[in-house]
């Protein structure tokens, strides 16, 4: 990839956010559509024996792309000026990939004969999620910022998907077709992406060497991702064996809620990553740093008003949502909502520093410490209390990465000024809180609530935010001003 001046930058990086943007909109609606009728339909015993199995086979693919997602994505970034060089890479590392992908593959099915027997017929159908890691290369196309490729792509097998699910599965029993639906979906979305490298890689020898030298860098950012999954997949798995597969279901459905917003929060990091990986390979500290303050704010004003939000609704919007089933759910949605603030402020610091800063250690450290207070909470608290004890350790665990990370960052980013700039975000959130709590009192369908609530809270928001967003964002053009305001620092 040939350098490119400002203004094609600026229009690059302007596509890829707005693609982003309309992706996880796109995530965003189609989860509102396919989890009320799933719960009704599979009921809290089966989406939780889905969760469950796919909490399993998950710890199989993330061992079968080692960390390959954010190192690959970060050394394609650093070496696509040189198609030599990003070639040489990608050959090395996708090979790595194929090697572990077999392999877990393997011993995958000697887990299912012989360790698995309550839920044999569905973790047969999971293995396809396995077999989808050998053509999963995203992390490439993500490396030379070909997000328009990777969206269209995901959106055709998302639509395919949610039709499917609504033509084939109608009764309880269709939990085996409902995880052949989106396993199947993820290995023809693979698939179809792979057929795309030729265009971009040149084929060329490589020797041992040039494989073995990714193992290691591999493995540390590997240890981060697999310390995450503790306090991320384990939570279902550890719900699933020392309490109840029901108790999975409620989790699992607040947990999908909670991950809505998330995923359009973090979707400037997805793209960010990439370009600021460039950037420093280019030694534009300055502009880096204030790149991340800029994102920090913007992200700020997005985040604390949802989770102001989910508090307000989560209970009425769970029982109407999934269904009087799922009333647990509501509660949990409340606790997990905290996670948020931590996510979206950790993502930052995570994906626009210390990942394109290669400051693995500090990454690593943090999930590790995530992962053990995750796990002791879990343990003495899940047989008592269930789900609220996955809650709770899910939430200490992203309290404690995010405090870490922050920590060990302090001298190099200013901290303060983000905590400063965020206080009118919090106050105000905290503002349209307080006013849209009275509908509590109105005599209205639950439903009429749900909805009076969220467009008097968005209205309430921008409203006191008029400043900031005439300032920074422009209505009119509301994400290539902010585009073009991180390019030009």
């Amino acid at each position: 990839m040939l350098w490119i001046g400002k203004i094609g930058k600026e229009k690059l990086m302007k596509k890829n956010f707005i693609y982003n943007i309309l992706y996880q909109v796109l995530i965003l609606i189609l989860p509102l559509i396919t989890i009320p009728y799933v719960s009704r339909i599979l009921g809290a015993d089966g989406v939780g024996t889905y969760s469950y199995t796919y909490s399993i086979v998950h710890y199989f693919m993330l061992i079968a792309m080692l960390g390959i997602n954010n190192y690959g994505n970060r050394t394609i970034a650093k070496s696509r000026n040189n198609k030599e060089e990003m070639s040489k890479n990608f050959l090395g590392i996708y090979l790595l990939q194929i090697l572990m992908s077999i392999f877990m593959i393997m011993i995958y099915l000697v887990y299912i004969f012989i360790f698995n027997s309550q839920y044999k017929y569905i973790a047969i159908i999971q293995t396809l999620y396995v077999i989808s890691c050998i053509f999963d290369v995203n992390w490439f196309f993500f490396g030379i910022e070909k997000f328009k490729l990777t969206i269209t792509r995901n959106t055709i097998i998302k639509i395919l998907s949610l039709i499917l699910i609504f033509l084939f599965v109608r009764r309880q029993s269709d939990v085996g077709i409902y995880t052949l639906i989106l396993s199947g979906s993820t290995l023809l979305s693979n698939i179809f992406l792979f057929s795309f490298l030729r265009k971009h890689i040149k084929l060329k020898k490589i020797n041992k060497k040039d494989v073995l030298k990714h193992i290691r860098p591999c493995i540390i950012m590997f240890l981060p991702v697999i310390s995450v999954s503790i306090y991320k997949i384990m939570d279902k798995i550890m719900l699933g064996a020392i309490s109840s597969i029901v108790e999975v279901g409620y989790y699992e459905n607040a947990e999908k809620i909670i991950q809505v917003p998330l995923t359009v929060i973090t979707a400037l990091g997805t793209v960010m990553l990439p370009r600021i990986s460039n950037m420093i390979s280019a030694n534009q500290e300055e502009k880096v740093k204030k790149i991340i303050t800029r994102s920090m704010k913007f992200v700020m004003f997005l985040t604390l008003p949802i989770i102001f939000g989910i508090i307000s609704i989560s209970q009425e919007f769970s029982v109407a949502f999934f269904g009087s089933e799922f009333e647990k759910s509501g509660i949990l949605m409340q606790y997990l909502s905290i996670t948020i603030l931590f996510l979206a402020f950790g993502n930052v610091i995570r994906t626009q520093y210390l990942i394109p800063k290669e400051r693995d250690k500090e990454y690593v450290i943090s999930a590790i410490l995530g992962a053990i207070i995750n796990f002791i909470i879990n343990i003495i608290f899940i047989p008592k209390y269930g789900a609220i004890a996955a809650c709770l350790g899910t939430v200490m665990a992203e309290l404690l990465v995010v405090s870490y990370q922050t920590f060990s960052i302090r001298k190099d980013l200013d901290i303060k000024k983000y905590i400063y700039d965020s206080i009118p975000f919090l106050i105000k959130a905290g503002i349209m809180f307080f006013i849209i709590h009275w509908f509590n009192y109105l005599s209205i369908n639950e439903i009429y609530r749900i909805v009076l609530k969220v467009i008097s809270a968005i209205i309430i928001y921008i409203v006191l935010n008029i400043e900031y967003i005439n300032q920074n964002i422009q209505l009119k053009e509301l994400i290539s001003k902010y585009i073009r305001k991180v390019v030009e620092v």
